[in-house]
């Protein structure tokens, strides 16, 4: 799991839009502050105390000052009320109250006065954040569920170059809420298969959805929510058993992993032939080894075989259908197709990311 940024103590109210923070969090500003001006009360009331002899009580005749008119003196000196029938009447006492309590009262009024104005300023930048995150909300990623499986989704569409400012969490618990924060991403909590929960998600501008609760019911729930917010938006979503995946489909969602098909068939790989399931293995995890990829047709590749190019090819999307390499369709790779390739997960200078050697995509305008 990704180590957290320090952050704000989660507030899992509702479907409320709760984004990471870098600051610490405004009850620790507030307990410290608090803390503080208890100090200098206690620390004035202990020196007027001690030094009572400088002081006389109008209102008594004996003169004498006790704990609880220190206690007295010293509140209403430090809140600038000052009734004066307690004062200092020896030098030293007055040099005392000029030159240390008079400062400690100045300080005792810029807690108070700066512990509101924290916390009503914290308020307001949070307000405007989240209001400047929903202005600019838009053709973004919505996960549904940050367990283990959401977490990977992240993972995997962060090291793809899919910004954490464009992914939005979804997810009731503060668990869960905490985790996200930890990674960086903003989080609505609440029940995704409620639509004010997902319109504060973004859903109805969003351009994918990945849905990946830990219960197939609620991941078919949550899709037929989804569908009804955002009509077009591509939904992924993730099913326990396979018999559910029909179901899925029928929801709304337009790809469907079968998790326990998945794992269960690269077990059986790794039981009858472990190299295979190594390979298998390397190719689902990013960043070492092989990895598959989609990326674009080069226009110097145009008009070769899928076989020839220095990725190893594997399938040809044309006219948003998938066919294998093989395919008599795709024997020449034409304008506007992309490919679904294996290659190193490290660039090779022979194996090219579009992009990033300046090189002219088919896809490009002439």
């Amino acid at each position: 799991m990704p180590q957290p940024q320090e952050k704000t103590e989660p507030s899992p109210g509702a479907g409320g839009v709760a984004l990471p923070d870098r600051a610490r969090s405004p009850w620790f500003i507030l307990g410290r502050r608090l803390l503080l001006a208890v100090a200098i009360l206690v620390g004035t009331v202990l020196l007027v105390y001690l030094d009572r002899d400088g002081y006389r009580d109008g209102n008594d005749p004996t003169n004498s000052i006790s704990l609880i008119d220190a206690i007295y003196y010293t509140t209403v000196t430090l809140s600038t009320t000052g009734y004066g029938d307690i004062a200092p009447v020896e030098p030293h006492a007055r040099l005392i109250n000029a030159f240390v309590i008079t400062p400690a009262r100045i300080g005792f009024l810029v807690l108070l006065i700066g512990t509101t104005l924290e916390v009503l300023a914290s308020q307001g930048r949070e307000l405007f954040r989240v209001a400047r995150w929903r202005k600019r909300m838009g053709h973004h990623v919505v996960v549904v569920g940050y367990g283990t499986k959401g977490r990977s989704a992240v993972d995997t569409l962060v090291n793809n170059g899919v910004s954490r400012d464009d992914v939005v969490v979804v997810d009731p618990s503060p668990t869960a809420l905490a985790d996200a924060h930890a990674d960086g991403l903003a989080v609505v909590t609440g029940d995704a298969t409620r639509r004010d929960v997902l319109r504060r998600a973004g859903v109805a501008t969003a351009d994918q959805v990945i849905i990946t609760t830990g219960r197939d019911d609620s991941n078919v729930l949550a899709a037929l929510t989804v569908r009804q917010v955002n009509p077009d938006t591509w939904i992924v979503a993730s099913v326990s058993e396979h018999e559910n995946a029909p179901l899925m489909r029928q929801s709304g969602a337009d790809s469907v992993i079968t998790s326990s098909d998945a794992v269960g068939r690269l077990l059986g790989l790794s039981t009858l032939s472990p190299t295979l399931g190594t390979v298998m293995e390397d190719l689902l995890t990013y960043g070492e080894g092989l990895e598959v990829a989609e990326r674009d047709l080069l226009v110097s590749e145009v008009g070769r075989q899928p076989q020839s190019l220095p990725d190893q090819v594997i399938a040809v999307v044309r006219d948003e259908k998938v066919y294998r390499y093989f395919d008599p369709v795709v024997a020449l790779l034409a304008r506007g197709d992309r490919l679904i390739v294996v290659r190193p997960a490290k660039e090779r200078p022979w194996a090219p990311r579009p992009g990033t050697h300046h090189e002219d995509l088919a896809s490009d305008d002439e």
